[in-house]
Protein backbone atom coordinates (compact mmCIF):
# COMPACT_ATOMS: atom_id res chain seq x y z
CA UNK A 1 0.00 0.00 0.00
CA UNK A 2 1.21 3.48 -0.28
CA UNK A 3 -0.26 6.16 1.02
CA UNK A 4 0.75 9.93 0.65
CA UNK A 5 1.30 12.05 3.58
CA UNK A 6 -0.34 15.05 1.74
CA UNK A 7 -3.52 12.52 1.46
CA UNK A 8 -3.47 11.55 5.41
CA UNK A 9 -4.58 12.11 8.66
CA UNK A 10 -1.37 12.53 10.33
CA UNK A 11 -1.42 15.04 13.00
CA UNK A 12 1.91 15.13 14.60
CA UNK A 13 2.57 17.80 17.65
CA UNK A 14 6.37 18.48 18.95
CA UNK A 15 4.84 19.50 22.43
CA UNK A 16 4.28 16.98 24.97
CA UNK A 17 0.72 17.05 26.04
CA UNK A 18 0.06 17.70 29.44
CA UNK A 19 -1.98 14.60 30.47
CA UNK A 20 0.60 12.29 29.36
CA UNK A 21 2.75 11.02 31.42
CA UNK A 22 4.41 7.25 30.30
CA UNK A 23 6.00 7.21 26.97
CA UNK A 24 4.01 5.46 24.72
CA UNK A 25 1.04 8.07 25.65
CA UNK A 26 3.13 10.75 24.95
CA UNK A 27 4.20 9.07 21.91
CA UNK A 28 1.45 7.89 20.60
CA UNK A 29 -0.33 10.90 20.85
CA UNK A 30 2.38 13.48 19.61
CA UNK A 31 2.82 10.94 16.75
CA UNK A 32 -0.67 11.14 15.62
CA UNK A 33 -1.66 8.18 16.78
CA UNK A 34 -4.44 7.80 19.36
CA UNK A 35 -6.66 11.08 20.33
CA UNK A 36 -8.14 11.05 23.72
CA UNK A 37 -12.59 11.64 23.75
CA UNK A 38 -12.72 10.97 27.75
CA UNK A 39 -11.00 9.65 30.40
CA UNK A 40 -9.67 6.09 29.41
CA UNK A 41 -11.67 6.15 25.85
CA UNK A 42 -9.63 6.92 22.87
CA UNK A 43 -10.02 7.26 19.21
CA UNK A 44 -7.20 5.48 16.63
CA UNK A 45 -6.38 7.59 13.73
CA UNK A 46 -5.21 6.00 10.77
CA UNK A 47 -1.52 5.02 12.02
CA UNK A 48 -3.17 3.59 15.06
CA UNK A 49 -5.53 1.55 13.74
CA UNK A 50 -2.87 0.20 11.18
CA UNK A 51 -0.70 -1.39 14.24
CA UNK A 52 -3.94 -2.39 15.75
CA UNK A 53 -5.22 -4.27 12.81
CA UNK A 54 -1.43 -5.62 12.41
CA UNK A 55 -1.32 -7.34 15.54
CA UNK A 56 -4.68 -8.39 15.19
CA UNK A 57 -3.90 -10.31 12.09
CA UNK A 58 -0.72 -12.26 13.86
CA UNK A 59 -2.98 -13.27 16.91
CA UNK A 60 -6.12 -14.30 14.20
CA UNK A 61 -3.40 -16.43 12.38
CA UNK A 62 -2.03 -18.19 15.58
CA UNK A 63 -5.27 -18.74 16.80
CA UNK A 64 -6.24 -19.77 13.68
CA UNK A 65 -3.42 -22.70 13.30
CA UNK A 66 -3.95 -23.85 16.94
CA UNK A 67 -7.18 -24.94 15.73
CA UNK A 68 -9.58 -22.20 17.37
CA UNK A 69 -12.82 -20.87 16.13
CA UNK A 70 -13.36 -17.46 15.41
CA UNK A 71 -16.94 -16.15 16.93
CA UNK A 72 -18.21 -12.89 17.58
CA UNK A 73 -20.26 -12.33 20.94
CA UNK A 74 -22.01 -9.41 21.67
CA UNK A 75 -20.69 -6.71 24.05
CA UNK A 76 -23.93 -5.54 25.37
CA UNK A 77 -25.15 -8.32 27.76
CA UNK A 78 -27.82 -9.57 30.04
CA UNK A 79 -27.36 -8.82 33.93
CA UNK A 80 -28.55 -12.77 34.36
CA UNK A 81 -25.67 -14.80 33.13
CA UNK A 82 -23.38 -12.87 35.60
CA UNK A 83 -25.47 -13.37 38.64
CA UNK A 84 -26.08 -16.64 37.48
CA UNK A 85 -22.10 -16.92 38.35
CA UNK A 86 -22.43 -14.50 41.29
CA UNK A 87 -19.93 -12.04 39.31
CA UNK A 88 -22.70 -9.74 39.47
CA UNK A 89 -21.41 -8.78 42.59
CA UNK A 90 -18.35 -9.82 42.72
CA UNK A 91 -17.51 -7.64 39.80
CA UNK A 92 -18.44 -4.58 41.89
CA UNK A 93 -17.99 -0.79 40.67
CA UNK A 94 -15.56 -1.95 38.11
CA UNK A 95 -18.71 -3.24 35.81
CA UNK A 96 -20.12 -0.66 33.48
CA UNK A 97 -24.03 -1.34 34.55
CA UNK A 98 -27.29 -0.52 32.41
CA UNK A 99 -30.80 -0.52 32.96
CA UNK A 100 -33.35 -0.52 29.67
CA UNK A 101 -36.30 1.08 29.64
CA UNK A 102 -38.34 -1.81 31.09
CA UNK A 103 -36.10 -1.96 33.99
CA UNK A 104 -33.76 -4.86 33.06
CA UNK A 105 -30.71 -5.26 34.31
CA UNK A 106 -27.80 -5.39 31.61
CA UNK A 107 -24.14 -4.40 31.59
CA UNK A 108 -21.39 -4.10 29.20
CA UNK A 109 -18.57 -6.83 29.04
CA UNK A 110 -15.53 -6.80 30.61
CA UNK A 111 -14.61 -10.31 29.56
CA UNK A 112 -16.88 -13.11 28.05
CA UNK A 113 -16.80 -16.74 30.13
CA UNK A 114 -20.28 -16.73 31.00
CA UNK A 115 -21.61 -16.11 27.77
CA UNK A 116 -19.70 -18.43 25.76
CA UNK A 117 -20.22 -21.42 28.38
CA UNK A 118 -24.13 -20.54 27.50
CA UNK A 119 -23.76 -20.39 24.11
CA UNK A 120 -21.76 -24.19 24.46
CA UNK A 121 -24.42 -25.63 26.80
CA UNK A 122 -26.73 -24.58 24.38
CA UNK A 123 -24.96 -26.24 21.01
CA UNK A 124 -23.02 -29.20 22.80
CA UNK A 125 -24.16 -32.36 24.07
CA UNK A 126 -21.72 -35.32 23.50
CA UNK A 127 -18.35 -36.05 24.09
CA UNK A 128 -17.69 -36.09 20.30
CA UNK A 129 -18.17 -32.86 20.36
CA UNK A 130 -15.86 -31.70 22.55
CA UNK A 131 -12.78 -30.66 22.37
CA UNK A 132 -13.86 -27.39 21.23
CA UNK A 133 -11.52 -23.70 21.05
CA UNK A 134 -13.71 -20.61 20.69
CA UNK A 135 -12.13 -17.14 20.42
CA UNK A 136 -13.15 -13.49 19.69
CA UNK A 137 -11.44 -9.92 19.19
CA UNK A 138 -14.00 -7.79 20.49
CA UNK A 139 -14.28 -4.47 22.47
CA UNK A 140 -14.18 -4.98 26.41
CA UNK A 141 -15.16 -2.16 29.08
CA UNK A 142 -14.21 -2.00 32.44
CA UNK A 143 -14.83 0.92 34.95
CA UNK A 144 -11.23 1.56 36.15
CA UNK A 145 -11.04 3.45 39.00
CA UNK A 146 -7.80 4.78 37.42
CA UNK A 147 -7.66 5.24 33.57
CA UNK A 148 -4.10 5.85 32.93
CA UNK A 149 -1.50 5.48 30.53
CA UNK A 150 -3.18 6.19 27.49
CA UNK A 151 -4.26 2.63 26.06
CA UNK A 152 -2.28 0.75 28.19
CA UNK A 153 -5.09 0.60 30.84
CA UNK A 154 -8.51 2.29 29.66
CA UNK A 155 -11.85 1.95 29.88
CA UNK A 156 -12.48 0.86 26.88
CA UNK A 157 -10.25 -1.49 25.19
CA UNK A 158 -9.69 -4.10 22.48
CA UNK A 159 -8.99 -7.80 23.46
CA UNK A 160 -8.84 -11.36 22.33
CA UNK A 161 -10.18 -13.70 25.11
CA UNK A 162 -10.32 -17.39 23.71
CA UNK A 163 -12.11 -20.22 25.53
CA UNK A 164 -11.59 -24.33 25.46
CA UNK A 165 -14.07 -26.61 26.11
CA UNK A 166 -12.90 -30.39 27.20
CA UNK A 167 -13.60 -33.76 28.15
CA UNK A 168 -11.11 -33.95 31.37
CA UNK A 169 -8.51 -32.27 33.04
CA UNK A 170 -5.86 -34.22 30.50
CA UNK A 171 -7.66 -32.87 27.73
CA UNK A 172 -7.73 -28.97 29.44
CA UNK A 173 -4.13 -29.43 30.14
CA UNK A 174 -3.56 -30.05 26.19
CA UNK A 175 -5.27 -27.42 25.23
CA UNK A 176 -4.18 -24.57 27.45
CA UNK A 177 -0.24 -26.27 26.14
CA UNK A 178 -1.59 -25.82 23.01
CA UNK A 179 -2.50 -22.21 23.78
CA UNK A 180 0.70 -21.44 25.53
CA UNK A 181 2.68 -22.38 22.54
CA UNK A 182 0.49 -20.19 20.12
CA UNK A 183 1.18 -17.33 22.15
CA UNK A 184 4.52 -17.67 22.55
CA UNK A 185 4.75 -17.49 18.65
CA UNK A 186 2.51 -14.64 18.89
CA UNK A 187 4.71 -12.56 21.50
CA UNK A 188 7.99 -13.48 18.86
CA UNK A 189 6.23 -12.59 15.36
CA UNK A 190 5.48 -9.34 17.27
CA UNK A 191 9.09 -8.50 18.06
CA UNK A 192 8.49 -8.20 21.73
CA UNK A 193 10.70 -9.31 24.53
CA UNK A 194 8.76 -11.40 26.98
CA UNK A 195 8.82 -13.70 30.22
CA UNK A 196 6.40 -15.75 30.89
CA UNK A 197 5.58 -16.32 34.44
CA UNK A 198 3.66 -17.69 36.90
CA UNK A 199 0.21 -15.79 37.63
CA UNK A 200 -2.77 -15.57 40.24
CA UNK A 201 -5.79 -15.51 38.55
CA UNK A 202 -7.75 -13.10 40.51
CA UNK A 203 -11.23 -12.44 39.79
CA UNK A 204 -11.62 -14.67 37.37
CA UNK A 205 -11.74 -18.01 38.93
CA UNK A 206 -9.35 -20.91 38.09
CA UNK A 207 -5.97 -22.82 38.80
CA UNK A 208 -2.57 -23.19 36.44
CA UNK A 209 -1.88 -19.93 35.41
CA UNK A 210 -0.11 -17.79 33.32
CA UNK A 211 0.79 -14.19 32.32
CA UNK A 212 2.96 -12.88 29.31
CA UNK A 213 4.84 -9.97 30.34
CA UNK A 214 6.15 -7.39 28.11
CA UNK A 215 9.35 -6.71 29.55
CA UNK A 216 10.03 -2.80 29.98
CA UNK A 217 11.48 -0.27 32.73
CA UNK A 218 8.16 1.11 33.06
CA UNK A 219 5.77 -1.50 33.02
CA UNK A 220 3.72 -1.54 36.75
CA UNK A 221 3.97 -5.12 37.50
CA UNK A 222 6.97 -6.53 39.45
CA UNK A 223 8.19 -10.01 38.34
CA UNK A 224 11.13 -12.22 39.14
CA UNK A 225 12.99 -14.84 36.93
CA UNK A 226 15.52 -16.89 38.12
CA UNK A 227 18.93 -16.55 36.60
CA UNK A 228 19.49 -19.81 35.84
CA UNK A 229 16.68 -22.21 34.74
CA UNK A 230 13.32 -20.91 33.13
CA UNK A 231 11.29 -19.64 36.33
CA UNK A 232 9.56 -16.94 36.48
CA UNK A 233 6.58 -15.57 38.20
CA UNK A 234 4.86 -12.03 38.98
CA UNK A 235 5.77 -11.12 42.60
CA UNK A 236 2.22 -11.51 43.91
CA UNK A 237 2.20 -15.75 42.75
CA UNK A 238 6.10 -16.59 43.15
CA UNK A 239 7.21 -19.47 45.27
CA UNK A 240 9.96 -19.08 47.12
CA UNK A 241 13.14 -21.20 47.91
CA UNK A 242 14.78 -21.84 51.36
CA UNK A 243 16.46 -19.59 53.12
CA UNK A 244 19.92 -20.06 53.70
CA UNK A 245 19.24 -20.48 57.43
CA UNK A 246 20.95 -17.68 59.72
CA UNK A 247 23.34 -17.98 62.62
CA UNK A 248 22.04 -20.17 65.76
CA UNK A 249 22.12 -18.35 68.99
CA UNK A 250 21.48 -18.49 72.18
CA UNK A 251 17.53 -18.09 73.03
CA UNK A 252 17.34 -15.25 75.01
CA UNK A 253 14.06 -14.75 77.38
CA UNK A 254 11.57 -12.69 76.03
CA UNK A 255 11.84 -8.74 77.11
CA UNK A 256 9.88 -5.44 77.06
CA UNK A 257 11.83 -2.48 76.27
CA UNK A 258 10.71 0.98 76.03
CA UNK A 259 10.63 2.78 72.68
CA UNK A 260 9.25 5.97 73.02
CA UNK A 261 8.24 7.57 69.73
CA UNK A 262 9.76 4.93 67.32
CA UNK A 263 7.00 2.97 65.25
CA UNK A 264 8.55 2.32 62.23
CA UNK A 265 11.12 -0.92 61.64
CA UNK A 266 14.22 1.68 60.60
CA UNK A 267 13.51 3.76 63.90
CA UNK A 268 13.26 1.12 66.13
CA UNK A 269 16.17 -0.79 64.66
CA UNK A 270 18.00 2.14 64.92
CA UNK A 271 17.21 3.02 68.51
CA UNK A 272 18.13 -0.47 69.84
CA UNK A 273 20.95 -0.59 67.37
CA UNK A 274 19.82 -4.00 65.75
CA UNK A 275 19.49 -5.18 62.31
CA UNK A 276 16.17 -4.96 60.18
CA UNK A 277 16.46 -8.93 59.57
CA UNK A 278 15.95 -9.49 62.92
CA UNK A 279 12.48 -7.91 63.25
CA UNK A 280 9.63 -9.54 63.32
CA UNK A 281 7.09 -7.26 61.09
CA UNK A 282 3.74 -7.69 62.21
CA UNK A 283 0.42 -6.26 60.57
CA UNK A 284 -2.74 -6.20 60.81
CA UNK A 285 -5.95 -7.39 58.07
CA UNK A 286 -9.30 -7.53 57.81
CA UNK A 287 -10.35 -10.36 56.12
CA UNK A 288 -14.21 -10.23 54.82
CA UNK A 289 -17.12 -11.41 56.74
CA UNK A 290 -17.83 -15.21 56.78
CA UNK A 291 -19.86 -17.62 58.56
CA UNK A 292 -17.67 -18.07 61.18
CA UNK A 293 -16.72 -14.16 61.30
CA UNK A 294 -19.76 -12.14 60.75
CA UNK A 295 -17.98 -8.98 60.88
CA UNK A 296 -15.38 -9.82 59.31
CA UNK A 297 -11.86 -11.38 61.08
CA UNK A 298 -8.94 -9.44 61.91
CA UNK A 299 -6.00 -11.39 61.56
CA UNK A 300 -1.74 -10.79 61.84
CA UNK A 301 0.45 -11.65 59.29
CA UNK A 302 4.11 -11.60 60.30
CA UNK A 303 7.44 -11.72 57.79
CA UNK A 304 11.04 -10.47 58.31
CA UNK A 305 11.48 -7.00 58.85
CA UNK A 306 13.39 -6.91 55.42
CA UNK A 307 10.72 -8.15 53.69
CA UNK A 308 6.71 -7.31 52.46
CA UNK A 309 3.43 -8.95 53.42
CA UNK A 310 2.06 -10.10 50.14
CA UNK A 311 -1.65 -9.37 49.96
CA UNK A 312 -2.64 -12.06 47.51
CA UNK A 313 -1.21 -14.86 48.95
CA UNK A 314 -2.33 -13.78 52.78
CA UNK A 315 -6.06 -13.85 51.12
CA UNK A 316 -5.23 -17.17 49.63
CA UNK A 317 -3.85 -18.78 52.56
CA UNK A 318 -6.86 -17.00 54.53
CA UNK A 319 -9.24 -19.22 51.74
CA UNK A 320 -10.40 -15.08 51.38
CA UNK A 321 -11.61 -13.31 47.89
CA UNK A 322 -9.30 -10.46 49.50
CA UNK A 323 -7.91 -8.71 52.80
CA UNK A 324 -7.02 -4.98 53.29
CA UNK A 325 -5.36 -3.23 55.95
CA UNK A 326 -7.34 -2.68 59.05
CA UNK A 327 -7.79 0.82 60.17
CA UNK A 328 -6.39 2.40 62.91
CA UNK A 329 -8.94 1.84 65.11
CA UNK A 330 -9.12 -1.66 64.23
CA UNK A 331 -5.68 -2.16 65.18
CA UNK A 332 -5.89 -0.20 68.76
CA UNK A 333 -9.10 -2.41 68.88
CA UNK A 334 -7.35 -5.75 68.99
CA UNK A 335 -3.67 -4.87 70.33
CA UNK A 336 -4.37 -2.20 72.48
CA UNK A 337 -1.96 -0.13 70.93
CA UNK A 338 -1.25 2.34 68.53
CA UNK A 339 0.06 1.36 64.78
CA UNK A 340 3.94 0.33 64.87
CA UNK A 341 3.72 -1.25 67.83
CA UNK A 342 1.85 -4.93 67.21
CA UNK A 343 2.90 -7.98 67.67
CA UNK A 344 2.45 -11.38 67.59
CA UNK A 345 3.15 -12.55 71.54
CA UNK A 346 -0.36 -12.64 73.42
CA UNK A 347 -2.44 -11.65 70.31
CA UNK A 348 -5.95 -12.68 70.41
CA UNK A 349 -6.54 -13.22 66.86
CA UNK A 350 -5.06 -15.65 64.34
CA UNK A 351 -1.64 -15.17 63.42
CA UNK A 352 0.05 -16.19 60.07
CA UNK A 353 4.11 -16.00 59.70
CA UNK A 354 6.28 -16.62 56.81
CA UNK A 355 8.77 -19.16 57.18
CA UNK A 356 11.75 -16.99 57.12
CA UNK A 357 9.90 -14.77 59.93
CA UNK A 358 9.45 -18.42 61.71
CA UNK A 359 12.71 -18.75 61.56
CA UNK A 360 14.12 -15.96 63.46
CA UNK A 361 16.13 -16.63 66.75
CA UNK A 362 15.77 -13.54 69.61
CA UNK A 363 13.53 -11.26 67.31
CA UNK A 364 12.03 -7.79 67.72
CA UNK A 365 8.53 -7.31 67.71
CA UNK A 366 6.06 -4.79 68.88
CA UNK A 367 4.29 -5.66 72.20
CA UNK A 368 0.77 -4.60 72.05
CA UNK A 369 1.95 -2.15 73.92
CA UNK A 370 2.05 1.74 73.18
CA UNK A 371 5.55 3.16 72.89
CA UNK A 372 7.06 -0.27 73.65
CA UNK A 373 8.70 -3.68 71.81
CA UNK A 374 9.43 -7.05 72.93
CA UNK A 375 13.15 -8.66 72.45
CA UNK A 376 14.31 -12.47 72.11
CA UNK A 377 10.93 -13.77 70.93
CA UNK A 378 10.88 -16.99 69.41
CA UNK A 379 8.38 -19.10 67.59
CA UNK A 380 10.01 -22.64 67.91
CA UNK A 381 9.83 -21.88 71.79
CA UNK A 382 6.74 -21.41 71.87
CA UNK A 383 6.28 -17.47 72.90
CA UNK A 384 3.56 -17.10 70.74
CA UNK A 385 1.19 -19.57 68.31
CA UNK A 386 1.07 -18.78 64.43
CA UNK A 387 0.23 -20.90 61.22
CA UNK A 388 3.56 -20.75 58.80
CA UNK A 389 2.71 -19.90 55.46
CA UNK A 390 4.65 -18.45 52.45
CA UNK A 391 3.18 -15.28 52.44
CA UNK A 392 5.79 -12.29 51.67
CA UNK A 393 6.48 -11.03 48.32
CA UNK A 394 9.47 -12.55 46.18
CA UNK A 395 12.26 -10.25 45.74
CA UNK A 396 15.62 -10.14 43.93
CA UNK A 397 18.06 -12.39 45.57
CA UNK A 398 15.70 -15.38 46.75
CA UNK A 399 16.61 -18.86 46.23
CA UNK A 400 14.61 -19.85 43.07
CA UNK A 401 12.20 -22.49 44.61
CA UNK A 402 12.54 -25.08 41.50
CA UNK A 403 16.69 -25.37 40.03
CA UNK A 404 17.46 -24.80 44.21
CA UNK A 405 14.99 -28.07 45.09
CA UNK A 406 17.03 -30.08 42.34
CA UNK A 407 20.61 -28.98 43.53
CA UNK A 408 21.09 -25.78 41.62
CA UNK A 409 21.67 -22.42 42.83
CA UNK A 410 19.65 -19.88 41.06
CA UNK A 411 18.70 -16.85 42.39
CA UNK A 412 15.81 -13.87 41.77
CA UNK A 413 16.28 -11.14 39.14
CA UNK A 414 13.51 -8.55 39.40
CA UNK A 415 12.04 -6.96 36.38
CA UNK A 416 9.04 -4.79 35.36
CA UNK A 417 6.57 -6.00 33.33
CA UNK A 418 3.60 -5.12 31.35
CA UNK A 419 0.66 -8.21 31.44
CA UNK A 420 0.10 -9.01 27.46
CA UNK A 421 -1.36 -12.16 27.90
CA UNK A 422 -3.13 -13.88 30.51
CA UNK A 423 -3.97 -17.99 30.00
CA UNK A 424 -5.67 -20.15 32.71
CA UNK A 425 -6.90 -23.74 33.43
CA UNK A 426 -10.38 -22.69 34.65
CA UNK A 427 -11.48 -26.24 35.38
CA UNK A 428 -15.50 -26.37 36.26
CA UNK A 429 -15.80 -23.17 37.87
CA UNK A 430 -17.90 -21.80 35.41
CA UNK A 431 -19.69 -24.80 33.65
CA UNK A 432 -20.68 -26.56 37.02
CA UNK A 433 -22.26 -23.47 38.01
CA UNK A 434 -24.15 -23.02 34.52
CA UNK A 435 -24.80 -26.27 33.79
CA UNK A 436 -22.63 -26.44 30.82
CA UNK A 437 -22.99 -30.62 30.99
CA UNK A 438 -22.02 -33.64 28.05
CA UNK A 439 -22.85 -36.81 28.16
CA UNK A 440 -19.69 -38.97 28.39
CA UNK A 441 -18.37 -42.16 26.71
CA UNK A 442 -20.13 -44.01 29.53
CA UNK A 443 -23.39 -42.36 29.17
CA UNK A 444 -22.92 -40.17 32.36
CA UNK A 445 -23.19 -36.55 32.37
CA UNK A 446 -19.81 -34.00 33.03
CA UNK A 447 -19.51 -30.69 33.38
CA UNK A 448 -16.96 -29.41 30.55
CA UNK A 449 -13.66 -28.35 31.88
CA UNK A 450 -12.80 -24.69 30.48
CA UNK A 451 -9.99 -23.07 29.67
CA UNK A 452 -9.44 -19.06 29.26
CA UNK A 453 -7.27 -17.43 27.54
CA UNK A 454 -6.60 -13.57 26.94
CA UNK A 455 -4.62 -11.00 24.97
CA UNK A 456 -4.79 -6.90 25.52
CA UNK A 457 -5.17 -5.84 21.72
CA UNK A 458 -4.86 -2.41 22.16
CA UNK A 459 -2.64 -2.74 25.31
CA UNK A 460 0.05 -4.24 22.89
CA UNK A 461 0.19 -1.04 21.28
CA UNK A 462 1.13 0.86 24.07
CA UNK A 463 3.21 -1.73 25.02
CA UNK A 464 5.22 -2.20 22.11
CA UNK A 465 5.90 1.62 22.17
CA UNK A 466 7.22 1.40 25.82
CA UNK A 467 9.27 -1.74 24.72
CA UNK A 468 11.06 0.19 21.65
CA UNK A 469 11.11 3.97 21.61
CA UNK A 470 14.45 6.59 22.02
CA UNK A 471 14.63 10.10 22.75
CA UNK A 472 12.92 10.70 19.57
CA UNK A 473 10.43 8.56 19.07
CA UNK A 474 8.55 5.13 18.67
CA UNK A 475 10.89 2.29 16.74
CA UNK A 476 8.39 -0.11 15.50
CA UNK A 477 8.69 -3.38 14.95
CA UNK A 478 8.73 -4.65 11.54
CA UNK A 479 5.62 -7.07 12.20
CA UNK A 480 3.25 -4.27 13.39
CA UNK A 481 4.80 -1.20 12.12
CA UNK A 482 2.15 0.55 10.29
CA UNK A 483 4.06 1.35 7.46
CA UNK A 484 7.33 -0.78 6.53
CA UNK A 485 9.00 2.39 4.77
CA UNK A 486 8.77 6.49 5.32
CA UNK A 487 9.52 7.81 1.67
CA UNK A 488 11.04 11.76 2.46
CA UNK A 489 11.26 13.54 -0.98
CA UNK A 490 13.27 16.74 -0.38
CA UNK A 491 11.92 19.22 -2.86
CA UNK A 492 8.90 19.32 -5.01
CA UNK A 493 11.03 19.43 -8.26
CA UNK A 494 9.01 16.85 -10.94
CA UNK A 495 11.69 14.91 -11.40
CA UNK A 496 12.16 14.21 -7.41
CA UNK A 497 8.79 13.41 -7.47
CA UNK A 498 8.68 11.06 -10.23
CA UNK A 499 11.53 9.32 -9.51
CA UNK A 500 10.01 8.87 -6.01
CA UNK A 501 6.43 7.91 -6.88
CA UNK A 502 8.42 5.15 -9.17
CA UNK A 503 10.22 3.59 -6.34
CA UNK A 504 7.20 3.48 -4.56
CA UNK A 505 5.39 1.99 -6.90
CA UNK A 506 8.29 -0.82 -7.03
CA UNK A 507 8.18 -1.10 -3.56
CA UNK A 508 4.55 -1.70 -2.91
CA UNK A 509 4.85 -4.56 -6.01
CA UNK A 510 6.57 -6.34 -3.58
CA UNK A 511 4.41 -6.17 -1.06
CA UNK A 512 6.08 -3.30 1.11
CA UNK A 513 4.01 -0.41 2.36
CA UNK A 514 4.79 3.01 1.83
CA UNK A 515 4.00 6.49 3.58
CA UNK A 516 5.29 9.00 1.37
CA UNK A 517 5.89 12.23 2.85
CA UNK A 518 4.78 13.94 0.14
CA UNK A 519 4.48 17.74 1.38
CA UNK A 520 6.49 20.66 0.92
CA UNK A 521 8.52 21.07 4.67
CA UNK A 522 12.42 21.39 5.20
CA UNK A 523 13.89 18.26 5.09
CA UNK A 524 14.65 19.06 9.41
CA UNK A 525 10.59 18.50 9.98
CA UNK A 526 10.13 16.14 7.50
CA UNK A 527 13.11 14.03 9.38
CA UNK A 528 11.93 14.85 13.00
CA UNK A 529 8.79 13.49 11.81
CA UNK A 530 10.12 10.18 10.61
CA UNK A 531 11.79 9.49 14.06
CA UNK A 532 8.63 10.28 15.64
CA UNK A 533 6.57 8.28 13.57
CA UNK A 534 8.86 5.56 14.13
CA UNK A 535 9.21 3.19 10.79
CA UNK A 536 11.81 0.54 10.59
CA UNK A 537 13.22 2.42 7.36
CA UNK A 538 13.93 6.04 6.12
CA UNK A 539 14.52 6.42 2.25
CA UNK A 540 15.34 9.97 1.21
CA UNK A 541 15.34 11.54 -2.35
CA UNK A 542 16.33 15.06 -2.82
CA UNK A 543 18.03 16.66 -6.16
CA UNK A 544 21.34 15.63 -5.02
CA UNK A 545 20.80 11.99 -4.91
CA UNK A 546 18.79 12.45 -8.08
CA UNK A 547 21.68 14.05 -10.06
CA UNK A 548 23.79 10.48 -9.02
CA UNK A 549 20.34 8.87 -9.84
CA UNK A 550 20.31 7.36 -5.78
CA UNK A 551 18.66 7.59 -3.09
CA UNK A 552 19.40 7.42 0.93
CA UNK A 553 18.72 4.36 3.00
CA UNK A 554 18.32 4.55 7.21
CA UNK A 555 17.30 1.88 9.43
CA UNK A 556 15.50 3.94 12.40
CA UNK A 557 17.27 1.83 14.68
CA UNK A 558 20.41 3.26 13.90
CA UNK A 559 21.05 6.37 15.95
CA UNK A 560 24.79 7.52 13.99
CA UNK A 561 23.75 10.89 12.27
CA UNK A 562 25.90 9.38 9.30
CA UNK A 563 24.56 5.69 9.48
CA UNK A 564 22.86 5.96 6.38
CA UNK A 565 23.69 4.33 3.00
CA UNK A 566 23.10 5.62 -0.46
CA UNK A 567 22.30 3.02 -3.13
CA UNK A 568 21.14 3.27 -6.59
CA UNK A 569 17.45 4.18 -7.83
CA UNK A 570 17.54 0.86 -9.97
CA UNK A 571 18.63 -0.99 -7.62
CA UNK A 572 16.56 0.13 -4.08
CA UNK A 573 13.88 -1.87 -4.36
CA UNK A 574 15.74 -4.66 -4.33
CA UNK A 575 17.75 -3.35 -1.61
CA UNK A 576 15.25 -2.14 0.63
CA UNK A 577 13.13 -5.89 0.40
CA UNK A 578 16.64 -7.42 1.42
CA UNK A 579 16.73 -5.06 4.62
CA UNK A 580 13.13 -5.70 5.00
CA UNK A 581 13.48 -9.12 5.04
CA UNK A 582 11.05 -9.38 2.32
CA UNK A 583 13.42 -10.24 -0.62
CA UNK A 584 12.64 -12.77 -3.09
Amino acid sequence: MLQRFTQALIPTVKETPAEATNASHILLLRGGYVRQVGAGIYNFLPLGLRVLRKIENVVRQEMDRAGAQEVLMPALLPGEYFKETQRWDLYGDVLFRIRDRKGGDYHLGPTHEEIVTDMVRREVRSYRQLPLNLYQIQTKFRDEPRPRGGVMRGREFTMKDAYSFDVDELGAQRSYENMREAYKRIFERLGLTFRIVQADSGAIGGKTSAEFQVLADSGEDAIVACDECDYAANVEAAEIGALPKGPEFPKEEVREVHTPNVGSIADVAKFLKVNAKRFLKSLLYVAPASDAHPHGEVVMACVRGDHEVNEIKLANALGAREVHLATEADVERATGAKVGFAGPVGFKGRVLVDPAGAELTNAVTGANKTDHHLMGVNLSRGDYAADVKDIRSAAEGDPCPRCGAHGGGGHFKAYKGIEGGHIFILGTHYSAKMRATFLAQDGSERPMIMGCYGIGISRLVASAVEQHHDQDGIRWPLAIAPYHVHLCTLGTEPEVMNAAKALADALVERGIDVLWDDRDERPGVKFKDADLIGLPWRVTIGAKTIAKEQCELKARSNRDPKGHELVTLANAPERIAAALGMAD
